[in-house]
């Protein structure tokens, strides 16, 4: 059996602002539309023709993200398994942990492909043909890695040197992985063609893989044994939900694959791939996915370039205008702006770091924020009162709550709101308000069949998300 395992995480710091730690670059959307993750679910279900599990290893607060994209991909026949982190540890403990659950439900000999949720492959036909060779070296025991074939001196991926042929298609094992070098070393393994680029994917079998943990890695291993095995899953009908243990998982090493094992084992083979990957590391390559006009300008929403060359602008509902410029990038969103020479886009990260350095928001949330229920948007705030519109989709609702220091006022612009307050309940129609004062327990639903849209004014000396006190909640958030 042939499981494709996802691993969705990191912040995407290089995309801000648009990827951020509350919107990762997972679910970011791409010029034609689809998230990266929701692209990665389709890939995915390619290598599951006749139905079967794929599994989502992601952290726990993105757990209803990650469902929802899953149903918005609308795969046939495929059954959801998300294994829950609660806190980051890196590609290691999320492997083992995903390969100590497979091997418990199906046996020694389970294929684990295992694909990172924010990368994109262009060609599907020869991604699933790279994945039959690598699964029948993994049937063979090997650790198999997917290496691809360079098209430039790239500085910003690791490198796989390639060893002695294992077979007439081009697999090899590997003679050793390098870190991301400097421009001459790139140069120099372009040339010499022994190089392949790290695309951070691997197939193996739960045995392999677990063998060579007991070898090289032992105590990870038993760590993470000992929180699989104090975290059961739930089976939710059509998904599976499996949270692992948090104080076992806090012990575990904060530590990549790469690192932990595939730079130890003598089992580690690559396959030679050339399926259109790119990692979308930087807004240099997401520029890449929208054509160019004459001046090699490109742009996502509404802009207008005025003798400009070189120029990327993605714009969020606002017309972006450049005049004179070029080696541009302009990402405008609801809340920050970026302006970039398009030769520092790997610098990116460092606004990321001034950001959180200095606790601003802009580094974690958007203005639009996600939650399991909708969406809510700050659309104006000020002392002592913060304005917001609030989107519950149909059949969903809110936590029975309460707030120590505000009131809010609700105004139903679309749908019908069921309404909680205090120790009664009401049906508030379009165009319709209520008003909740501070102190009372209350709850919003929607029990409509499309979206309630509505809109909070926010009235009290402390308007923070933290004034909150939760007693009933259906998504199972802490009390």
């Amino acid at each position: 059996m042939l499981v494709p395992v996802i691993l969705s995480g990191g912040a995407g710091t290089r995309l801000w602002p648009v990827s951020r730690e509350g919107q990762p670059k997972p679910f970011m959307l791409l010029p034609d539309g689809e998230s990266l993750l929701a692209k990665t679910y389709r890939r995915a279900a390619e290598l599951l023709a006749q139905g079967g599990d794929i599994v989502t290893v992601t952290n726990r607060d993105y757990y209803f993200q990650s469902k929802d994209h899953f149903l918005a991909a609308k795969l046939p026949r495929q059954h959801a398994h998300f294994i829950l982190e609660p806190l980051g540890r890196n590609t290691a403990p999320a492997i083992a942990a995903a390969a100590l659950v497979l091997r418990e439900r199906y046996g020694d000999e389970v294929m684990m492909v295992v694909m990172p949720a924010d990368h994109l492959i262009q060609d599907s036909d020869a991604f699933v043909a790279s994945v039959a060779q690598a699964a029948a070296l993994a049937a063979d025991g090997y650790l198999v890695t997917f290496g691809i074939r360079p098209t430039a001196p790239e500085t910003g991926f690791g490198y796989i040197e390639v060893g002695p042929s294992l077979d007439q298609h081009g697999a090899a094992l590997v003679e050793r992985f390098v870190e991301k070098p400097d421009q001459p070393t790139a140069e120099h393994y372009l040339a010499s063609g022994k190089f392949l680029w790290n695309s951070g994917m691997f197939c193996f079998t739960a045995s392999t893989l677990l063998g060579e943990l007991e070898a090289h890695a032992p105590e990870l291993l038993e760590l993470a044994a000992a929180c699989v095995a104090a975290s059961p899953a739930q089976d939710l009908g059509t998904v599976m939900q499996q949270e692992l243990n948090a104080e076992h998982f806090a012990a575990l090493p904060d530590i990549s694959i790469d690192y932990a094992l595939m730079e130890r084992s003598a089992k580690v083979a690559v396959v030679p791939a050339s399926f259109g990957w790119s990692d979308i590391g930087s807004w240099g390559a997401m520029s890449e996915l929208v054509s160019a006009d004459a001046q090699n300008n490109r742009a996502t929403g509404e802009a207008i370039f005025i003798d400009s060359r070189n120029t990327f602008v993605q714009s969020d509902g606002r017309l972006v205008a450049t005049v004179g410029v070029e080696d541009l990038i302009v990402i405008d969103t609801a809340d920050a702006i970026l302006v970039a020479h398009a030769d520092r886009a790997q610098d990116v990260r460092q606004v990321v770091k001034r950001l959180k350095d200095s606790n601003h928001d802009a580094y974690r949330l958007h203005r639009t924020v996600s939650r399991p229920w909708g969406t809510y948007t700050v659309l104006e705030e000020g002392p002592r009162f913060k304005i917001k519109r609030i989107v519950v989709k149909p059949g969903a609702a809110l936590s029975l709550q309460m707030h120590h220091h505000r009131s809010e006022h609700w105004v139903v612009v679309q749908g019908m709101a069921k309404v909680t307050n205090g120790n009664g309940e009401r049906l508030v129609n379009s165009n319709e308000s209520t008003f909740i004062p501070a102190g009372h327990k209350h709850r919003l639903e929607n029990p409509g069949v499309i979206d309630l849209v509505m809109i909070e004014v926010q009235s009290g000396e402390y308007l923070g998300e933290d004034d909150i006190v939760r007693f009933e909640d259906q998504y199972g958030r802490t009390l």
